[in-house]
């Protein structure tokens, strides 16, 4: 009994002591610290009373409780803030703890770019104060304890005004009951801003006014932990001298900041982009360049004395010619195929009653490219003997293992670095790389992480994918086939049957035409040759085309006509799915 009075009359003189001493620091009683002060409440107009952020005293409380003193409460701090004429600020935290309790604050001293620096931290009482980098940290167990330190930094220079700013509580792992701060300057401030609550909230504290000597009171009960009490008011220019410090170097203002390590690998995506672009810049115009320059005539015929043989440049068949040049399998391409094969003896085509059959005449051997042996399964699958053009043209054809066994064996001669119709490794890189850079910055805007180097790597994946999607498809050798493709377009339209021997026009003919299909020449080649006397090597008409009426098998002539026909009813059956 008698020990709860000697601590409530210790709380009464240090009421009536604290009220007395402002607006000087009250000092501080050996026991329990003092945490009432009066909270006047505004003064009538013209009084000379500071203007006040909120006149309203806390919900439920008197603005001065009757009998001049609050209890003392656990979790209750006091805090007296004072600017010396040097511009430092220092502070007295008087706290309460509950017995066999702790309370801790871990308060930052960087708030965005602003910096404040704490000095001569120590503690009257059962706890310890440390600053360590960017945070001072105060460690409090049971009973009351009195914290004093110095802040650097709190007062700034705005121009026309100066203008003080502190955290009066932050950090706390432990709700507060009840805080009290009185903030006591050279000559008053005005525009006084108190914000209550988690940070970046508009939260206005509960009370925070001035009295008639101009020191600033605020009154926050009930604060969250973790939750701060920001205290800003303005002051003359001149008053004291501004200590404030900003720091942009290690600006931490979100995952979406410029930092060092973001900005680094934007300028790394940067500069493979730009390497990108001169390297697509350069192919694209190597490429352009090997469709549009002149080319000299590429005889497709070694001669031997006074006869001649077919070769081809660099051993290109039809199909692989049309395929390179326009970069894409089409129909015509296939058709060219299919007329090779008849040309070289593998097919044997046969025209009847307006139809034609297309008549397995050697099987399929080792001399056949895989897009050749798939055309031929396409055409004749399971061993099917023959077939007609009208059952091809009623069959939707599924030639997709065809044109991707056309593009296969592009890419491994060399003459395409990827499939024209895919992204190739690049692109399936660049893609990896957009997917690993989207989830990346989502996790690190998350995580609070520097965001920006995951928008780095999806941007270079992204550069990637496009870049690879625009890369032209033919290689360098590739390019150099096409030049030589574009000889033998030329050596097609030059070419005139008087220039070959008479028993060596059908083969020079035959051998050809498959070329001049592929390279949309069909109908020159055939105008050209169209007085060909395919008797001339001891047998009438072509050695691989018949037609039942022996009257007809030797008139190149009708053969010309009625190969267009053959040739487009061919083209649509193959332009299949």
């Amino acid at each position: 009994m008698l020990t709860n009075w000697g601590v409530a009359a210790t709380t009464l003189a240090a009421g009536i002591a604290f009220a007395a001493a402002q607006p000087s620091f009250p000092s501080v009683p050996t026991g329990v610290p003092s945490i009432d002060f009066p909270v006047p409440r505004p003064g009538p107009t013209g009084s000379g009373t500071a203007p006040t952020i909120d006149p309203v005293p806390p919900t439920g409380r008197p603005a001065r409780p009757t009998g001049g003193v609050q209890p003392v409460l656990p979790r209750s701090v006091n805090v007296q803030l004072k600017v010396e004429r040097d511009g430092r600020l220092t502070v007295q935290e008087q706290v309460v703890v509950q017995a066999r309790q702790t309370m801790t604050r871990v308060a930052p001293l960087r708030i965005g770019d602003r910096v404040f620096t704490v000095r001569d931290a120590h503690v009257q009482g059962n706890g310890t104060a440390e600053v360590t980098g960017d945070t001072l940290t105060i460690k409090l167990e049971g009973g009351a304890s009195t914290v004093r330190y110095t802040v650097d930094g709190a007062v700034a220079d705005l121009g026309d005004r100066l203008q003080f700013r502190w955290q009066v509580a932050s950090g706390w792992d432990t709700k507060l009951v009840f805080l009290r701060a009185s903030l006591l300057t050279p000559r008053p401030g005005q525009d006084f801003v108190c914000l209550a609550g988690a940070a970046g909230t508009e939260d206005r504290c509960d009370s925070a006014i001035t009295d008639e000597s101009g020191i600033l009171r605020v009154v926050q009960s009930d604060l969250d932990s973790g939750a701060r009490v920001d205290l800003a008011a303005d002051l003359d220019a001149g008053m004291v001298p501004a200590t404030a410090r900003f720091d942009t170097s290690g600006r931490t203002n979100g995952p979406f900041a410029l930092t060092v390590p973001g900005g680094i690998g934007l300028g790394l995506v940067t500069l493979l982009l730009l390497g990108g672009f001169v390297v697509l810049w350069s192919a694209r115009g190597r490429d352009a360049k090997a469709l549009v320059s002149e080319v000299a005539p590429v005889d497709l015929l070694a001669r031997d004395g006074n006869r001649v043989t077919f070769a081809s440049p660099d051993g290109v068949l039809p199909g692989q010619a049309g395929t390179v040049v326009d970069e894409k399998v089409d129909a015509r391409d296939l058709s060219a195929t299919v007329i090779d094969l008849a040309v070289r003896n593998y097919l044997w085509i046969t025209e009847s009653g307006g139809d034609w059959q297309l008549v397995r005449r050697n099987p399929a051997d080792d001399s056949l490219t895989s897009y050749e042996r798939a055309v031929y399964d396409v055409l004749l699958p399971n061993g099917a003997e023959s077939v007609t053009l009208s059952a091809l043209r009623s069959t939707s054809l599924d030639v997709t293992a065809v044109r991707s066994a056309l593009y296969t064996d592009a890419v491994k001669r060399d003459w395409f670095g990827r499939r024209p119709n895919g992204i190739g490794r690049w692109g399936v890189t660049g893609a990896g790389l957009l997917v690993v850079g989207a989830v990346g910055t989502v996790l690190l805007a998350v995580g609070n992480g520097p965001a920006l180097i995951g928008i780095a790597v999806a941007v270079g994946g992204l550069g990637l994918l496009v870049g690879a999607r625009f890369m032209p498809a033919r290689t360098k050798r590739g390019s150099v086939l096409v030049q030589q493709v574009r000889g033998v377009l030329v050596f097609l339209r030059e070419t005139q049957p008087d220039a070959v021997p008479a028993a060596d026009r059908e083969m020079v003919f035959s051998r050809s035409l498959p070329y001049a299909v592929a390279l949309g020449e069909t109908e020159q080649w055939l105008s050209r040759f169209a007085t060909l006397d395919s008797s001339a090597d001891g047998a009438p008409g072509l050695y691989w085309y018949a037609t039942q009426d022996e009257a007809a098998a030797g008139d190149h002539q009708r053969f010309t006509a009625q190969f267009q026909s053959f040739l487009a009813g061919l083209d649509e059956a193959l332009a299949g799915r």
